[in-house]
């Protein structure tokens, strides 16, 4: 019986994010959804937030609105409360996630629970294909013991919260895009080979310490805040230094539609875009 050869994903490009604001001023660095990537279809931002000062994050997110895609909120320290116009509240603590699928509208804020502290995580902004733009609101939440963690090999430990491992499977289901999303934290000197769904368009983005991306003369170092879009075969292997390092590990199904963006709304067309205006303005979302 023949074996299939291991193909590894190597770094095909890597990038840093760009430090911005956004919200109310809330300080942050934006990786997907700048000058450099606009998009790496279906993932049409990347935020991370982190500070220990109160001003940068204290204005938090006021009431905004969205339509046509999903905002995926991930809290690695602090305390964010989340309302909408339809009734939903909740506190998204240390661990915890949020896939909010804002379908054909909604308005919403988040706004920090603490006035001191440190506050820090990631948002993602997911696309939605055209049969599901329109689709009700809904929302994914899971609490930080909710959310599968494993030790895949020694030295790893993963925090699984789309997508499978094995036969764990993440919380979060989304059928459009089949998303994975890991938060990875490797000890010194661990190494992990990780299967990735094939044709999916994948990232690696560390936010501790560095990690090598690839096998053998193809592997490249990628460092803190550094982002390594992943090429080529479809197993990655992760390698680590003489320090701990933490990185998430982003992947989904490209749904190859046209994108019209503009600010809190994604959708195929201008004109769609446009009564989408007309349906925030006339309190239909």
């Amino acid at each position: 019986m023949a074996t299939t050869a291991t193909t590894y994903a190597r770094v095909g490009r890597k990038l840093r994010g760009q430090a911005t604001s956004d919200g109310a001023g809330v300080r942050l660095t934006r990786v997907i959804g700048g000058p450099q990537l606009p998009d790496l279809d279906p993932f049409l931002l990347l935020d991370e937030f982190g500070t220990d000062q109160p001003e940068d994050y204290l204005a938090g997110f006021p009431e905004h609105p969205h339509r046509g895609f999903e905002t995926v909120t991930y809290m690695l320290d602090g305390r964010m409360r989340h309302r909408d116009n339809h009734g939903n509240e909740g506190v998204l603590v240390p661990g915890s996630v949020q896939w909010m699928t804002a379908g054909r509208g909604l308005v919403h804020s988040e706004m920090p629970e603490q006035e001191e502290g440190r506050m820090r995580g990631f948002q993602l902004w997911v696309n939605l294909p055209a049969r599901e733009k329109m689709t009700e609101p809904k929302y994914q939440e899971f609490a930080p013991e909710r959310i599968v963690q494993l030790a895949p090999a020694e030295g790893v430990q993963v925090k699984l919260i789309a997508g499978r491992i094995g036969e764990a499977r993440g919380p979060i289901s989304q059928p459009a895009t089949d998303p994975v999303y890991l938060d990875v934290e490797l000890q010194a000197g661990a190494v992990w080979e990780y299967e990735l769904p094939e044709g999916h368009n994948a990232f690696a983005y560390v936010y501790e310490g560095g990690v090598s991306v690839g096998d053998g003369e193809d592997a490249r170092a990628v460092a803190a805040q550094e982002m390594a879009v992943l090429a080529g075969g479809s197993t990655l292997k992760l390698g680590n230094g003489d320090a701990a390092s933490r990185l998430i590990v982003i992947a989904g199904r490209p749904l190859r539609e046209p994108v019209a963006r503009y600010g809190p709304f994604v959708m195929n067309t201008k004109q769609e875009i446009m009564q989408a205006f007309v349906d925030f303005q006339e309190g239909k979302f």
